[in-house]
């Protein structure tokens, strides 16, 4: 069985995520409390921006909300590798936040893409359509 879920959960499920690898951070030496505040901003970041675009007041405030979360998105992953890759942390129990991590930012770079389409289309068709009516009058 497919599950689908949106995007706005999906981010809220990993800011929980998130959290919870941040207080278990804390609980570290003093480099750890220090990364764990720069991971816990830009990890809760993405899903606040996506909740954000939701009342966007125009396509291009809902894509640069997209563009936000996306930029979030890249830097929790950064922080994710760096914890991983001096191994202040096991490997496997922040493999799949990192995972998690790369999948949100996909499904934004495809959004954002998506928007940024349509964005472009629905100018053409109203350059278009002004065109037509300046000719008939």
């Amino acid at each position: 069985m497919i599950v689908h879920i949106s995007i706005s959960e999906r981010t809220k499920n990993f800011a929980v995520r998130i959290i919870k690898a941040c207080s278990f951070l804390e609980e570290q030496s003093g480099v750890c409390r220090t990364l764990s505040k720069q991971l816990l901003r830009s990890g809760t970041a993405i899903g606040a921006n996506v909740r954000e675009g939701q009342s966007a007041q125009s396509n291009k405030d809902f894509l640069s909300k997209l563009e936000i979360a996306l930029k979030e998105v890249r830097e929790t992953q950064y922080w994710l590798e760096i914890l991983i890759e001096s191994e202040l942390v096991e490997k496997h129990k922040f493999d799949s936040l990192l995972q998690e991590a790369n999948e949100i930012g996909k499904i934004l770079a495809l959004l954002n893409q998506s928007m940024n389409h349509a964005i472009a289309l629905s100018l053409r068709v109203r350059r278009a359509r002004s065109a037509n009516e300046q000719y008939l009058r």
